[in-house]
């Protein structure tokens, strides 16, 4: 953990641009176990419209994979803050209690423009598949892509 500090050195926010943020819950908590507690971060991510348009995203148990590009007057670190800070108060609106939701940091990856980003959404929102939660995308209702 003491290590978060690194995600951040050399991080560079490019307005257009479409980055692969992987955001982890403290502890890798088992936050978004539960179908309410997740939906807290679609909600958030459907508020920071102003920031960032989202292309794909898969709610995960313990962590969320989001695919986004950057819109104007916003650097990556503001929209992913916006994004975290949102989730949590609505789940703390949701349960009535206080938890921490999210380990410090996030991991960024800033697409090239010959990356394939059909088959990347594609990638992100099989994460549930590959980690064994379901068999098929299809039972699993977490994600979206504008794609897909």
């Amino acid at each position: 953990m003491y290590h978060s500090n690194r995600l951040r050195t050399g991080r560079y926010s490019a307005t257009g641009h479409i980055y692969l943020i992987t955001i982890n819950c403290k502890a890798r908590a088992p936050v978004f176990s539960e179908f309410h507690t997740a939906r807290c971060f679609v909600h958030a991510l459907q508020e920071a419209q102003l920031s960032s348009e989202t292309l794909a995203y898969v709610v995960m148990p313990d962590h969320v994979h989001w695919l986004m590009q950057l819109k104007d007057a916003f650097s990556l670190s503001e929209s992913v803050r916006f994004v975290k800070s949102r989730t949590t108060s609505l789940i703390h609106q949701a349960s009535g209690y206080h938890i921490s939701v999210w380990q410090s940091g996030f991991h960024d990856r800033q697409l090239r423009q010959e990356d394939d980003l059909v088959h990347l959404a594609r990638y992100v929102v099989a994460n549930p598949v590959r980690a064994g939660l379901v068999r098929s995308v299809r039972e699993y209702p977490l994600w979206d892509a504008v794609w897909i």
